[in-house]
């Protein structure tokens, strides 16, 4: 999977050939978290965005019923190239699909929000370990206590990936995702979970756990599944997202949202 193009990769999640999470997949290339709102919520949900922008950094938003993205990547269609998506009915989850075709409405509103899995390549690139992407995992998320700046309709609290590491190599994470606001920038928290609202760390909210070995600590970055956390708040009528870990992969290179 490493070889192919974001291109290809597309055209396989397309045709049905690859329904899994795209974690370490494609390595260069940026991924996006999505949210799909009516119309008549996307300026609320805009405005969210801009007063969060370290769980949802914008990346593309599209003109109302667009689902062709030609400037993020070849022959981009949000309904189908996606591996799976959340379908939100009044707040409430109530149907997980592999394309939304057959859901889509010409008053529908994109937001492609920067993902953490495009910083770990340069993470990764500096010797760090990444925990889930070795055991082979999507990555742990938890819902937390950090308050969200409201905008309308739109309020809640903040959901983390999170990312196990030495206390040296976490120092050398911040000072590398630092680089990349796009894509959630630096660590919000590490050390003790609780104080940022998590009970058990074994037990993420979305994804899978990952091992924690002695002398380790979880270091926490602000996540781009937020926004589905949000809707269970504001309950609008109709909602789509990604399912968590189920990214869009682009033809947007990680390297060109470093900031420096």
């Amino acid at each position: 999977m490493d070889k192919l193009t974001p291109y290809q990769l597309r055209a396989q999640i397309r045709a049905g050939q690859f329904n899994n999470q795209t974690s370490g997949l494609v390595p260069g290339y940026v991924q996006c978290n999505m949210a799909i709102l009516p119309q008549s919520w996307a300026a609320e949900f805009l405005l969210f965005c801009q007063r969060n922008p370290k769980a949802c950094p914008l990346v593309a938003v599209t003109e109302p019923g667009q689902f062709l993205l030609p400037e993020l990547g070849q022959d981009i269609d949000l309904r189908t190239d996606l591996p799976a998506y959340r379908v939100f009915k009044q707040g409430e989850l109530v149907d997980e699909v592999p394309d939304i075709r057959a859901l889509w409405r010409d008053d529908l509103v994109s937001f492609l929000i920067g993902c953490s899995f495009s910083f770990e390549e340069a993470l990764v690139a500096a010797g760090l370990e990444i925990r889930h992407i070795s055991e082979g995992k999507n990555v742990p998320m938890y819902n937390t206590d950090l308050p969200c700046v409201s905008a309308g309709r739109f309020s809640g609290s903040m959901v983390v990936s999170m990312r196990p590491m030495k206390p040296a190599d976490a120092i050398r994470a911040i000072q590398i995702c630092s680089r990349f606001p796009a894509v959630h920038g630096a660590p919000v928290h590490f050390g003790d979970p609780a104080a940022i609202g998590i009970s058990d760390i074994r037990s993420p909210d979305y994804g899978d756990a990952v091992s924690i070995r002695s002398g380790e600590v979880p270091v926490f970055w602000a996540c781009g599944v937020t926004p589905q956390a949000v809707m269970k708040q504001a309950k609008p009528d109709f909602c789509i997202t990604h399912s968590p870990g189920h990214m869009l992969v682009t033809d947007l290179l990680n390297s060109s949202l470093a900031s420096f």
